[in-house]
């Protein structure tokens, strides 16, 4: 017998031995990752208002923690509760007058938050990472080649970005990263232009 079948049984006979008759023991033998899951699409249909879903951990009922969040706000939502059995957080958002019941809920919605906070922030961080190696970030423009060897012409003759983006319509982002920036001039401390002059003593 494969470890996912063992697995499989054991989710089963735990959530028989809570009382939940066979024959309304919903089954998705795909991770609970994969968007369709016909067995959570049947007890959701099957379900009314009174009754209670019990899963065998939260990851039954959404791929995030968000997505479980919102599956216990919508079910509540129509007077359906959730309870779960092998979770270290236990849910049972039947229980509305139970504080510690509803403490839970508050906990998962606030893992809920944190998960979005890191997830933004790594990727802000492997953004910032990636820009500073000069790597390109974001999706990638296609820009015909003839265009913008025209483009570095018409910057060569002076033009402006705004005006070579016109002559173009190359993005204004495209002409920052693919042109070389204009040599900026030297100054003097005083705001004059430098002068090089080999005779300098």
């Amino acid at each position: 017998m494969s470890t996912v079948k063992q697995d499989l049984d054991r989710q089963i006979e735990a959530l028989a031995d809570a009382g939940i008759a066979r024959e309304r023991i919903y089954v998705d033998k795909k991770s609970g990752a994969t968007v369709d899951r016909p067995g959570l699409r049947a007890v959701l249909e099957y379900a009314r208002e009174g009754d209670v879903i019990v899963v065998h951990t939260l990851d039954r009922l959404g791929r995030t923690v968000r997505d479980t969040l919102n599956m216990i706000h919508e079910l509540s939502e129509r007077g359906i509760g959730v309870r779960n059995l092998a979770d270290p957080i236990k849910i049972d958002s039947t229980s509305r007058e139970d504080a510690m019941a509803q403490l839970a809920v508050v906990l998962l919605a606030l893992f809920a938050q944190m998960d979005r906070t890191y997830t933004t922030e790594r990727a802000a961080h492997a953004r910032a990472v990636a820009a500073a190696k000069g790597r390109r970030v974001g999706r990638p423009v296609l820009v015909d080649a003839a265009k913008l060897e025209w483009a570095a012409h018409l910057r060569g003759q002076g033009e402006t970005i705004a005006e070579i983006v016109k002559k173009t319509g190359i993005p204004r982002t495209s002409l920052y990263r693919h042109l070389p920036p204009r040599p900026a001039p030297a100054v003097r401390a005083d705001g004059g232009a430098a002068v090089q002059r080999d005779d300098v003593s």
